[in-house]
């Protein structure tokens, strides 16, 4: 009777392992879609065999844990590169927006400006004391000022999105920050009794990738199976069941140009003063923003700055040298400006000018209505090696700054698909791995199914001993 008594626990058992794998397997096929899971399944191990005489009589299997396929070093890799991709994909998204101000096939741009405003120039050459020619002189002055400040408003437009983009990402970060110190406390509850909390930690790595995508952060685990996340190298976010926020805060540029732009804080401890940690966000998509918005951006308002700086000082060095209309010595053709940082956007016409296009100077001698060297001399400007200590004219070195940002966004591009391909086939690796296939999990439910059959007969077979035994008792 015990040995009958044995056989149905054995049964009951196995039935019990079979429903246990059967809900793994429908929990596994219910979050084939699900981003983050990692394929599950259960443990059995050989249960303590009880002793007949000299030998042992097995007494089936028991299940020992509900696992987790999951590759702990490629979780790492994946984090890695995402962190690449997101910088990456930030910097390419960036510069192609910058790359648009200066697509002039599209839109009449700033070296079209200027090449109107030489050609007025010869245009007065023809006729010096055409007062309508001066004026059109003024006019197209005047339009390769408002250029010149379309495109520092355009950049600087980009610049203001970018800013927008880091509020919204350090809102995000935070998010993630929150749940994953949740997360911390309901693994450390689930796994303080032995089972491994699959489900939250892979909501946690999830949480954890997704945040690697938006800045470089540091991971570290505890004995207890919580982890801490530091963003940069000092910002710590979380720290087992606690969470820190980081912060968005407006600062001065420092480079002598006006506005202020988004850098990230953090405080540190209550009462503290925030820490700035922007320098310490390298990579992930808020280290592609920063790399756009404070080096390549500000790099190229250095550039059209020198380039109207230099084109002022240029046409009034010649202007001064002549006379005007009404035979007084000329004056500036620009308002001067005593900095290079800022010139572009602060370019403007001289108010004698702008008020009486008479003041424009054609001539060089006083007195000569037909003298028109002066006006020469600044349509052949166009043609003079006067940037970059002589070696380029301003055709050029505009030219070269298209050039510049063409490379630079191709590169960009170029390093953004190379990474996502790089990312994609780790992401395949993963899905290889941890990933659920339906056509294994199907062939699963009928081997469970059967097995809890199986089970099922056996329970049922030693319920017949049982009625065998006491009729034979009766």
């Amino acid at each position: 009777m015990a040995k009958i008594n044995s056989m149905m626990d054995v049964g009951k058992r196995a039935m019990m392992n079979s429903q246990t794998a059967l809900q793994t397997v429908g929990h596994n096929i219910a979050n084939k879609s699900t981003e983050g899971f990692s394929r599950q399944r259960i443990e059995t191990q050989t249960n303590i065999p009880i002793s007949e005489g000299r030998y042992q009589v097995g007494m089936g299997a028991k299940t020992s844990s509900v696992t987790r396929i999951n590759d702990i070093f490629l979780e790492k890799q994946l984090r890695f590169e995402g962190t690449q991709l997101g910088f990456e994909q930030a910097k390419s998204d960036a510069m192609t927006r910058v790359e648009q101000i200066y697509n002039e096939q599209m839109n009449k741009g700033l070296n079209q400006s200027i090449g109107e405003f030489f050609n007025s120039f010869r245009e007065l050459a023809t006729n010096p004391e055409s007062t309508a020619t001066r004026t059109l002189v003024r006019d197209t002055a005047k339009f390769v000022t408002k250029d010149f400040a379309k495109a520092v408003a355009s950049l600087r437009a980009i610049q203001g999105e970018l800013d927008q983009q880091v509020t919204q990402q350090v809102g995000q970060i935070n998010a993630f920050g929150k749940e994953i110190a949740q997360l911390n406390e309901k693994i450390a509850a689930i796994e303080i009794s032995g089972a491994p909390a699959n489900d939250q930690r892979d909501r946690r790595d999830l949480l954890i990738k997704k945040m690697s995508e938006m800045a470089n952060v540091r991971v570290t685990e505890a004995g207890n199976g919580m982890i801490s996340v530091t963003v940069g190298n000092s910002g710590i976010i979380v720290s087992g069941n606690s969470s820190n926020e980081i912060t968005s805060g407006r600062v001065e540029n420092k480079n002598g140009r006006e506005g202020i732009r988004n850098a990230i804080f953090i405080q540190p401890a209550v009462g503290a003063d925030p820490m700035n940690i922007t320098k310490e966000i390298k990579n992930g998509s808020l280290g592609g923003i920063f790399e756009v918005r404070d080096v390549a951006i500000n790099s190229l308002l250095d550039d059209v700055d020198e380039l109207a700086f230099s084109f002022i000082n240029g046409v009034n060095g010649i202007h001064r040298q002549g006379f005007d209309a009404f035979s007084n010595p000329g004056g500036a053709l620009f308002a001067p400006l005593q900095n290079k940082i800022e010139a572009a956007q602060n370019m403007g016409l001289d108010a004698a000018v702008a008020k009486d296009p008479g003041r424009i100077v054609a001539g060089i001698m006083p007195n000569a209505p037909g003298d028109n060297r002066i006006a020469n001399m600044i349509g052949e400007l166009q043609q003079q090696r006067v940037m970059e200590q002589g070696t380029t004219t301003y055709d050029e070195f505009y030219n070269s700054i298209v050039g510049k940002v063409g490379i630079a966004t191709e590169k960009a591009n170029r390093s953004a698909e190379s990474q996502k391909n790089i990312h994609a086939q780790l992401e395949n690796i993963r899905d290889s791995v941890s990933g659920v296939s339906l056509d294994e999990e199907a062939t699963k439910m009928i081997e469970f199914q059967k097995t809890f059959d199986a089970s099922a007969k056996l329970i049922q077979t030693a319920d017949e001993m049982f009625d065998t035994i006491l009729a034979m008792k009766r």
